[in-house]
């Protein structure tokens, strides 16, 4: 006969494992900031990816980050690979769609520590005398990752890093909108 501790135990997994199967198939992270800076000001800096270093959050995270740039100096066939810590793993990005100045599309492919093919979209919209920027990352969601979405909160963990990036970006591009010609 089986316990009542058991029995509980397989009726709480059974749980999580239907609530996860039930959340959204597909994820969305976003977040905004308002720079008083021209969109022409900001897009170069998202556009060249060898500009990242300046602001992502990311790329301080492993002084010892491998990168490799290939394909077109910026914009459209750009790519971007990158092999560091556990803190930043590996993976590859590629800018498939450069609309300057309003939009970024880039493919990012994760490779370690788990294996992830999503997109980054970056807009940016005038906004009185600044620009709206947007930063997203959007994809599927496989089950594993609604699983562990039930104990960890993807928004809160990439989104803190988009408004750490995205705050970097302004004060880069106020700055430089200041300086003189």
């Amino acid at each position: 006969m089986l316990s009542p501790i058991l029995i509980a135990i397989f009726l709480v997994i059974t749980a999580l494992l239907l609530y996860a199967a039930s959340r959204p198939d597909t994820f969305r992270v976003e977040r905004s900031t308002r720079i008083a800076a021209p969109a022409a000001t900001i897009f170069p800096l998202i556009d060249d990816f060898h500009q990242w270093e300046r602001w992502s959050p990311w790329e301080n995270l492993d002084p010892s980050l491998k990168r490799i740039y290939d394909g077109a100096d910026s914009g459209k066939g750009a790519t971007y690979t990158w092999a560091g810590n556990k803190d930043v793993g590996q993976g590859r990005m590629a800018i498939i769609e450069s609309t300057p100045p309003a939009r970024l599309l880039i493919q990012i492919d994760f490779m370690v520590p788990f294996e992830a093919h999503n997109t980054v979209e970056f807009t940016l919209q005038p906004e009185g005398d600044g620009t709206l920027l947007t930063h997203a990352m959007f994809g599927p969601s496989p089950f594993i990752s609604r699983l562990m979405g039930i104990f960890f909160s993807m928004d809160k963990m990439i989104g803190g890093k988009f408004e750490e990036g995205l705050g970097k970006l302004k004060a880069i591009a106020e700055a430089k909108d200041d300086a003189p010609a």
